[in-house]
């Protein structure tokens, strides 16, 4: 009897644990066993207390009913039967515990599967976005957003930082659907409105008859070099062309225009938004200087912000301050639509608003010149040019003179090059049309060039020095010295250490020339402890082969006081052995201190490694005699 009781409190205990696990299984719909996702942004909104008593109470009386209708086992089950039944019943206990622990929605599926399923709501979100369907743009990221939820944080870094990627891509999403709503488009969205206004007025003023007409005019001139490719480039992405009149209020159609916000090129990018469509930046090119690489780079920016404004006086704006500033505006005005850009004019920083009235005055200009003047100013002529691949690190100067051309030339035709030198690496150079062969024929003859190089002196820190102190000495700051040296604790140096002290300037970087030698006859060295063939002909300024060439050695192996013919340079002697150190002073020149030490100054530049156009420091240690 007491084995019947317990067989049965298993049974009881087996139904229990299904009621449960079917209480917390999460609502399906018809079609899918995936979870419902919920109709609002992905915070957990507690429901309903009476609808959830409800739904708790209506599932408890399922479970009893199921419990009162079942069949109750036969007490004569063979003991076999009953360790299976007790099985079953640990193992769906097993399950229900796990999915109490882990509380993730798809234990079944694999990690990987979840975000690639994340992302095609993603994106198919942005399908339903561009349709104009809000609604279901907003389910669509609500469901990506509990799929993400179901990810163990104890997953690889990889995962979790895919993890993260989609967040916040799901919260960037839900930002611009929110923000679209509240924007009404009147007319065709694809169209720049020509408008007329008290504002744009008043820049028509200032570009035709006041102090920024000679700039309008010089703008509309150099406008010929590149406006033929801009208007082609928007044509195939689909873009009005108007907007290759962006440029004449961006950088005045200068290549090179610097803004005080640190805006280069053409279209004026900063370093992380030209980071982020494609231009790069080290040391030998900036591709926000080319015209053509920029010029991509901004159709693929002012398509991003078309997909979010769909207005394009208000995606001026955000290309001129940036879309967060532009959506912040958006959110704080205190009705909920936005007819247009004017409704945001008196909110916008004022470089910003007066920028889209600029724009429509210069469309006004251009679309009507003789009204303004401008049908008899000549305008340059678009850029020509074939492009040949370089594999060597030559200098723009020495390819023209080997072209037969100005150096300016080259420079127009690749401005991205920052010190109009090539990278090591293929490059494609740009030269006028009929140069490349004459160019290839002659690069063996075109000589190697190397970057510039940042200036330095170095100072060797003394007991009681402190980088400020150091820093006040040169003329320099604490922070360029530290960065200099990689020094992160700029209260802890170390006395006897080496610095590199930052000079204003750049040095011309010229490498070790080898120069052919003439001996005319030998010296000799006694071989001392410690000396090697490598010191010697260090100190000797020749090398190990020669001596042993001189000497008749097989090998490299020495003895004290063993007698060397050194081959010397013709009228030379070696270095003495009496060197001593002496410390640069202010006023110091290399012949101030070689004729204060009685030394031909090329002899004080030789030993030194110094040139004639090298300069010397205070605090710098040089040899002398």
């Amino acid at each position: 009897m007491a084995k019947s009781n317990v067989l049965l409190l298993l049974i009881v205990l087996f139904f229990s644990s299904g009621c449960t696990h079917a209480l917390y299984k999460p609502p399906t719909t018809e079609d899918s066993d995936i979870p419902l996702a919920r109709k609002h942004a992905p915070d957990v909104v507690e429901g309903n207390k009476e609808d959830k008593y409800r739904h708790d109470k209506s599932s408890q009386q399922d479970g009893d009913e199921a419990l009162r209708g079942s069949t109750p086992p036969d007490l004569s089950t063979a003991p076999g039967e009953i360790n299976n039944i007790e099985t079953s019943e640990t193992r769906n206990s097993k399950r229900n515990d796990e999915n109490e622990t882990n509380q993730y929605p798809y234990p079944e599926k694999k990690t990987q599967s979840i975000l690639d399923e994340a992302l095609d709501f993603c994106q198919l979100s942005q399908v339903f976005w561009q349709k104009g369907e809000f609604e279901s743009a907003l389910e669509a990221l609500d469901q990506a957003y509990s799929l993400i939820l179901g990810i163990n944080s104890n997953e690889s870094p990889e995962t979790i930082q895919q993890k993260e990627d989609l967040r916040f891509m799901i919260s960037k999403r839900i930002l611009e659907i929110y923000a679209s709503r509240n924007i009404v488009v009147n007319g065709d969205h694809n169209a720049i409105p020509m408008l007329m206004n008290k504002h744009i007025e008043a820049e028509l003023r200032r570009f035709t008859l006041s102090g920024e007409k000679k700039f309008f005019i010089d703008s509309y001139k150099r406008s010929g070099r590149h406006r033929k490719y801009i208007v082609n480039s928007l044509r195939e992405a689909g873009l009005p062309v108007e907007l290759s009149w962006l440029p004449l209020i961006e950088s005045g159609f200068k290549v090179n225009a610097l803004s005080k916000a640190r805006a280069l090129g053409l279209w004026q990018f900063i370093s992380s938004t030209g980071y982020k469509f494609g231009l790069k930046r080290d040391k030998y090119i900036d591709e926000r200087l080319d015209p053509i690489k920029s010029t991509k780079a901004a159709i693929a920016y002012l398509k991003e912000l078309h997909q979010i404004f769909g207005d394009w006086t208000t995606v001026l704006a955000a290309y001129n301050c940036g879309e967060g500033r532009v959506l912040r505006v958006i959110r704080t005005q205190n009705i909920n639509y936005l007819d247009n850009f004017w409704d945001l004019y008196d909110r916008l920083p004022f470089e910003t608003a007066r920028y889209v009235p600029r724009f429509m005055a210069t469309l006004h200009i251009v679309n009507n010149p003789k009204a303004y003047g401008l049908d008899s100013i000549p305008i340059e002529n678009p850029m020509e040019f074939e492009i040949v691949n370089i594999s060597k690190q030559v200098h723009l100067r020495n390819v023209a003179k080997q072209i037969g051309l100005d150096e300016k030339t080259l420079k127009e035709l690749n401005p991205e090059l920052r010190y109009r030198i090539l990278p090591k690496d293929k490059y494609p150079l740009r030269v006028p049309p009929g140069k490349g062969e004459i160019l290839l024929a002659r690069l063996d003859k075109v000589p190697v060039s190397y970057p510039p190089r940042r200036a330095f002196a170095y100072h060797r820190v003394k007991p009681g020095e402190s980088l400020s102190t150091i820093a006040q000495r040169y003329h320099t700051s604490i922070s360029s010295i530290a960065k200099a040296n990689n020094i992160r604790k700029r209260h802890y140096i170390v006395a006897g250490k080496k610095l590199k002290i930052p000079r204003k300037g750049y040095m011309a970087y010229k490498p070790k020339q080898v120069t052919k030698v003439v001996y005319r006859h030998a010296s000799t060295h006694v071989v001392k402890s410690g000396d090697s063939l490598w010191i010697i002909a260090k100190r000797y300024g020749t090398t190990t082969k020669k001596i042993q060439e001189k000497n008749n050695l097989a090998t490299t192996n020495l003895s004290i006081g063993q007698v060397l013919k050194i081959p010397g340079r013709q009228g030379e002697r070696p270095l003495s052995d009496d060197l001593t150190t002496y410390l640069v002073k202010r006023g110091d020149s290399p012949f101030k201190i070689a004729q204060k030490h009685k030394m031909p100054l090329e002899r004080f530049l030789r030993i030194n490694n110094l040139t004639p156009r090298s300069k010397i420091y205070p605090g710098q240690q040089l040899s002398v005699e």
